[in-house]
């Protein structure tokens, strides 16, 4: 066995990041709401703008899969967090909204992310300057394409 050190891997870091923040996340929205998870978190503040949102939006920002989403959302539903109406401006697609549940629940998870937030280490920057390279970083993870050779 050698004492060599592997290979820096920003990708790795990144990701070792984003798990870290989001067990932290989840640990304290389950303090808050017992039950509530990261996800369902994602899809109430998405719907906290009161606009329907389609379920690919949904699936898209939760990072879900589209069966998972809507089964997330099902379960949302039956605890009358969420519901869902037909799109007025096509009836065959379905918006999903938050319902005065999900508003309150939001309001109070919304400190909880706040709370979180601040509680990232301050070395890398102002949160502004954070959510500026993370949001640059991920726009340009968007525009890469994959060939697959």
């Amino acid at each position: 066995m050698t004492g060599t050190k592997p290979q820096r891997d920003l990708v790795h870091l990144l990701s070792r990041a984003e798990h870290l923040a989001v067990r932290r996340l989840a640990a304290a929205i389950e303090a808050e709401a017992a039950g509530c998870t990261v996800e369902q978190w994602r899809v109430l503040n998405l719907l906290a703008d009161g606009a329907g949102h389609p379920m690919t939006e949904l699936a898209d920002y939760a990072l879900l899969p589209a069966p998972t989403a809507t089964k997330l959302v099902d379960r949302l539903v039956a605890d009358a967090l969420v519901y869902r109406h037909p799109d007025p401006a096509d009836r065959r697609r379905v918006l999903v909204y938050a319902a005065e549940r999900g508003r309150e629940l939001h309001t109070r998870l919304a400190s909880v992310l706040t709370r979180v937030q601040a509680e990232l280490p301050g070395s890398v920057g102002s949160e502004s300057e954070l959510e500026g390279l993370l949001g640059s970083l991920a726009e340009g993870f968007g525009t890469v394409a994959c060939t697959g050779d």
